[in-house]
């Protein structure tokens, strides 16, 4: 009974590889996304109020997305701060919000379903195995999660001790030194190329589908 129950414990083969092959498979499902995106841009020309009303998801998703790029220090603390005092994945939020804007934009059902399931295909065992690391690493993770939930923000914002086992002295000095938003964190992470490719995306929608029907009308 104690081998079954040793061998019942530990994570199933499948989901571990689909773990590792998660990680690597999400930049190209994102091309084949866009990919997509791109079709039905082509089929049919997106309506100006719902490309307005997408604004509505994309502004809140590329600011949260800069917001937290601007506290996060993979690999080096437990950053409980900012963004990370409401959700524990605020960049994965902000990209989930950015992805309904557009499927809003295009008003297309297919887009919408194809994020979705890419989301939760590829997201949720990247999350699973991060949150592995981050319970190996850091002493204070579990009452973080206890406070803090997944994705879904709590209203206000956690207040959780820093663990003292978590960082070396170094690291406590500077974190102690810039404990809000670091702008050279933000750059260092590059999160600007997400409002570069989105101001991209809105160019689409405004000009690819009459360069496109000028083109095919000249080939004719």
């Amino acid at each position: 009974m104690t081998e079954l129950q040793s061998t019942a414990s530990q994570p199933a083969p499948r989901w571990e590889r689909w773990k590792r092959v998660s990680r690597r498979i999400r930049v190209p499902l994102g091309f084949i996304a866009a990919a997509m995106y791109l079709f039905e841009l082509w089929r049919r020309a997106p309506q100006t109020a719902a490309v307005a009303w997408s604004l509505a998801l994309v502004l809140p998703g590329l600011w949260l997305r800069g917001y937290a790029s601007g506290y996060v220090k993979k690999n080096r603390e437990l950053t409980v701060t900012g963004p990370y005092a409401h959700t524990r994945n605020p960049l994965y939020l902000g990209s989930m919000l950015i992805a309904a804007g557009f499927a809003v934009a295009l008003m297309s059902w297919p887009v919408a379903l194809v994020l979705a399931c890419g989301f939760a295909l590829i997201y949720i065992p990247v999350i699973a195995s991060e949150e592995e690391f981050l319970r190996s690493t850091f002493a204070g993770f579990d009452e973080y999660c206890r406070q803090v939930p997944r994705l879904i923000p709590r209203v206000t914002a956690a207040r959780l001790a820093r663990q003292p086992g978590d960082n070396s002295s170094a690291q406590q000095a500077d974190s102690a030194q810039s404990p809000g938003f670091s702008l050279d964190l933000y750059l260092k992470h590059r999160e600007y190329n997400a409002a570069i490719g989105t101001a991209l995306l809105y160019l689409s929608l405004l000009f690819l589908r009459p360069v496109m029907a000028a083109i095919f009308h000249q080939g004719l």
